[in-house]
């Protein structure tokens, strides 16, 4: 036998169970990780869904690699909001929704609920409209992709089991890799890149209202209201301890970095269609025209990940409400319990993708607006969000000292919502009052 294993006996004579000792630090560590590993990544990158794929390629067929700029500043956002809603979860073990509830009221509670019931409806609506872009390029009618996707994705969740969705979920993240690879067959540039990401630059059109509005859209696709519910009830149900906290920081951190750069991947596979003066539509028409420039596999490969992209944002927003309703209502809400054991919370996700697949079913329905538009309602919804999450990552009484805010904490958080509150505001006003702003 190995040094590093040993055997433990078991009873009636059945076989003897073997494990396997990690005696070496590093290994131990990077066995923490892995067992930590999940809510972060899968809570980033399920945030590139459908509205990302449609939001960051229109960005890139519009205004080329303008917009990169806005990707690096997003990452250190994207990492703070996110890791501030780890803390709070391993501090309380509580979701998202349970804590307002809890700590603001009622009316807060009910207030905060609802806001997000119907932001996710609607950004859940926004996947299976990606769903029915895709398959319909590829051939495929969507009365029968969309039904068969909604029972792919409740097949996903009513297991009773969180490990088995959480590997698989990761898979399909990581599958997003894939778009690094487009981006490349793409040709964008290596030092148009570095100089877009570094270099404010509206483009040649300067600062319009279509601009704002569509970097208010990306700001709400790149940072979404479910996160904060998604993570903090996925942490809670994962059950992880206050040990776990640097571990579950890197986890943050490394689906930050993911999700940017997967970002910016799609950014420069539009940017194709922004260098060849084509118009663009929405992503499945985008492939299509990508065939003859880019290639074959490329066409294909937008379709088939603008799906993956739908069903990992899908089951996260699913979830998200499934807890949040769960948790206020005081229903068992776990992924680790059968069905039988947490009716209400399952019902909720059962009846929430079912409804949204309806609505993309209605004939003519204007899927790419409503992908945008919906993210332009994240964008505006954002803030009050994160006040929320500010106060109760300053209430001592609940975290303690150790995973209270510390005061660069709420410099940076403070900073982060008066941006977006500022960015809210600009879009407000060019919308009721465009002759403000120069075209």
């Amino acid at each position: 036998m190995a040094a590093n294993e040993t055997t433990e006996p078991t009873a009636n004579n059945a076989p003897a169970v073997r494990h396997t000792l990690v005696k070496k630090r590093w290994q131990q560590q990077l066995l923490l990780q892995l067992m930590v590993i999940g809510p972060g990544l899968i809570v980033m990158e399920a945030d590139n869904d459908a509205g990302a794929v449609s939001t960051y390629t229109q960005a890139g067929a519009q205004y080329g690699l303008h917009l990169l700029w806005l990707m690096l500043f997003l990452l250190p956002v994207c990492y703070f909001v996110q890791e501030m809603v780890a803390r709070l979860g391993i501090a309380t073990g509580e979701g998202h929704a349970a804590l307002i509830y809890h700590r603001f009221g009622k009316w807060w509670g009910r207030f905060s609920l609802f806001d997000l019931l119907v932001v996710n409806f609607l950004t859940l609506v926004t996947e299976f409209a990606g769903i029915s872009l895709a398959s319909q390029e590829m051939g495929i009618p969507p009365v029968v992709a969309v039904p068969l996707s909604a029972i792919g994705l409740l097949v996903l969740v009513l297991t009773g089991s969180y490990r088995r969705w959480e590997r698989i979920t990761i898979v399909l993240c990581v599958l997003d890799a894939f778009w690094l690879v487009m981006a490349a067959a793409s040709h964008p540039g290596l030092a148009a890149i570095a100089h877009n990401l570094v270099v404010p630059n509206p483009g040649p059109g300067g600062w319009t209202p279509n601009l704002v509005m569509l970097i208010v859209a990306i700001v709400g696709t790149t940072i979404a209201p479910w996160q904060l519910f998604f993570q903090q009830s996925a942490v809670a149900d994962k059950r992880l301890r206050f040990s776990d906290l640097k571990m579950a920081r890197m986890d943050t951190l490394i689906g930050s970095i993911f999700t940017i750069v997967v970002a910016g991947a799609m950014i420069c596979v539009g940017n194709v269609l922004y260098v060849h003066h084509i118009k663009f539509t929405d992503p499945a028409q985008m492939a299509h025209e990508l065939g003859p420039l880019a290639g074959y596999w490329v066409r294909i490969g937008v379709l088939v990940f603008m799906v993956n992209a739908s069903v990992l944002g899908a089951t996260a927003i699913s979830l998200a409400s499934s807890w949040a309703v769960a948790e206020v209502r005081g229903w068992p809400h776990s992924l680790q319990m059968p069905f039988q054991q947490a009716k209400g919370f399952y019902l909720t996700y059962v009846v929430g993708t079912f409804a949204a697949a309806a609505v993309v079913l209605i004939p003519r329905a204007p899927l790419q607006l409503v992908i945008v538009g919906v993210q332009v309602l994240s964008g505006l919804m954002l803030p009050s969000a994160i006040v929320f999450l500010q106060l109760l990552l300053n209430d001592r009484e609940l975290l303690g000292d150790y995973f209270v805010n510390k005061p660069w904490n709420n410099i940076v958080n403070w900073l982060i919502i008066v941006i977006l509150f500022a960015l809210s505001l600009v879009l407000a006003v060019q919308q009721l009052v465009p002759s403000l702003f120069p075209s």
